[in-house]
């Protein structure tokens, strides 16, 4: 096999809905060297549907994905999806990847994927979606950390359809106003579209339940902002992201659908940044 060869990744996503549109839409603006764009999985393969590549085959079983030839599956499609998808993607491809960790509030389905990406030889993995990258957070956890605390801030609209339309008055809110503050557990299993990402900082760090999450509504925001505070044997890490909002989706960030392009092409690229 040549080196050319090695470099080429067949991408299945599990939903086509704003992020992996998104993504699509970059990764052909790009010309992503070696990048294809397989199949996506889809509920109903029969309904029309926008922007899709070329020659892709939707599926809707998962079992489809044998025999495919992919390489890497990429679960855009809410938090059911990832265990409908997640066994038969461990089990036919390389790596699982997972958008909606809010699915992992679920310890027994977060076993279970574990132990059968241990039988396979295959991984899962956690993007660092809205908040850029947490490699630092990763690596001071290495030695013990005393406390996370991870403050999500945006505007009201972005709030719309969740349960902080019952503890606030989203259309006449006229200052930044806390609503809720708890572990990344409860935060993300409450608030799934909006706080999905506190999964991500909680399992950098010290685990969903010493996670401590604070969800704002501020009527003078402009951006989806992340601030993780860290401290422990490592020292302090203070890390702020003002992230534009999807345009498509606003409870999502276009930071959630950069980080998945970039961990696309570093998975084929010679140079891994």
């Amino acid at each position: 096999m040549s080196a050319s060869d090695r470099r080429r990744l067949n991408l299945c996503f599990v939903g086509w809905g704003a992020i992996a549109r998104r993504v699509g839409e970059l990764l052909s603006e790009r010309h992503s060297h070696g990048v294809n764009i397989v199949a996506v999985a889809v509920r109903d393969h029969h309904r029309q549907r926008q922007d899709l590549p070329a020659e892709v085959r939707l599926i809707s079983e998962p079992g489809e994905l044998a025999g495919l030839d992919i390489d890497m599956v990429i679960e855009a499609a809410g938090r059911d999806a990832v265990a409908v998808w997640g066994e038969a993607a461990l089990r036919y491809a390389a790596s699982f990847i997972v958008s909606s960790t809010s699915a992992f509030c679920d310890d027994v389905l977060l076993e279970r994927l574990i132990s059968v990406a241990k039988e396979t030889g295959s991984r899962i993995v956690i993007p660092s979606g809205a908040l850029g990258d947490l490699g630092a957070l990763a690596a001071a956890g290495i030695l013990p950390l005393q406390e996370v605390v991870h403050t999500i801030v945006k505007p009201p609209r972005a709030w719309r359809g969740t349960p902080a339309e019952t503890m606030l008055d989203l259309e006449t809110l006229a200052v930044a106003s806390p609503f809720f503050d708890g572990s990344a557990r409860e935060a993300a299993d409450r608030f799934p579209q909006n706080a999905n990402v506190a999964v991500i900082s909680a399992l950098s760090g010290i685990g969903l339940d010493k996670t401590r999450v604070v969800l704002v509504a501020d009527p003078a925001a402009r951006r989806n902002a992340h601030r993780v505070e860290a401290s422990g044997a490592f020292g302090r890490l203070d890390l702020t992201l003002e992230n534009e909002p999807l345009a498509t989706n606003p409870k999502s960030s276009e930071m959630t659908a950069l980080s998945l392009v970039r961990l696309v092409e570093n998975a084929v690229a010679p140079l891994v940044r």
